[in-house]
């Protein structure tokens, strides 16, 4: 399952997060947002040892939405020691969202 973050522990679970943290920003009214909530959680599962997966219910955390940029969705944000280091945005499919997980995880395997 993972983790519903909102605009006060939002600092709390990325920013101090050890881990890459992928940032899944959604709403219950969109459908493209729905339909790859089953692919984040797998990828969630998947990466759970390399990247942490949140959500952000965008319709209930607006603020955090106008402060972090979010203006359409669904929105993909990578944070890496607190910061924003990746942005995927808009209508997308399963392959082009997976591939940009897996892209950001292989290219962290080199800096190791």
């Amino acid at each position: 399952m993972i983790r519903e973050v909102t605009k006060d522990d939002f600092d709390q679970e990325v920013a101090a997060s050890r881990l890459p943290v992928l940032v899944d920003f959604w709403g219950p009214r969109c459908t493209n947002c729905l339909a790859l909530m089953p692919d984040v959680e797998e990828m969630a599962s998947t990466y759970s040892d390399v990247l942490k997966v949140v959500k952000v219910d965008a319709s209930q955390n607006r603020r955090l939405c106008l402060n972090l940029r979010v203006l359409s969705l669904p929105t993909y944000l990578i944070f890496k020691d607190g910061k924003e280091v990746e942005r995927l945005v808009g209508e997308m499919t399963r392959e082009k969202l997976k591939a940009f997980v897996s892209g950001f995880v292989e290219s962290q395997k080199g800096e190791r």
